[in-house]
């Protein structure tokens, strides 16, 4: 079965330290996604730590109505990794993150997801995950790509 996921990677002209600041700011991230449209810290949580929770404004494919998703950071290493879970704490559907990486006078940066290996999601996978896949790819590749300019300009 192909992998419940994908990723996308950019070379951006800033430290990992400003890319953090960036890519750990669930406030700014309706800047940079075509599908996420705000976010704001939740349960009296006011940034990046393991067991922060925030919630997303989502519109899907960029179009329709739109719903908030609450969100759980599960992985945090200031200028290295930015991991969330979206779901509850029972069930959690998918997991988002961002990889940075030291690279010449700037940083690589690698945005990506990954669904939860349960079985309605394998088969939903199964069945949307290549048209699903490249959809969240091109999101992730416009969110990196508005984040570079903003980080660079």
């Amino acid at each position: 079965m192909r992998s419940l996921g994908g990723e996308v990677t950019l070379h951006i002209d800033a430290t990992p330290g400003e890319v953090w600041s960036l890519v750990s700011d669930v406030t700014r991230i309706g800047e940079f996604s075509p599908e996420t449209v705000a976010g704001r810290w939740t349960g009296g949580s006011t940034g990046p730590e393991v067991g922060a929770t925030f919630a997303g404004k989502v519109v899907r494919n960029g179009v329709g109505p739109t719903y908030w998703s609450a969100c759980r950071v599960t992985r945090c290493e200031p200028e290295r990794l930015f991991e969330f879970s979206v779901g509850t704490r029972k069930v959690v559907v998918n997991n988002w993150g961002y990889r940075l990486r030291p690279s010449g006078e700037g940083t690589e940066v690698t945005e990506y997801f990954r669904l939860e290996p349960i079985l309605p999601l394998r088969l939903y996978w199964a069945v949307l995950g290549r048209a699903r896949g490249r959809t969240n790819e091109q999101g992730m590749r416009t969110t990196l790509q508005r984040m570079k300019a903003v980080l660079e300009g």
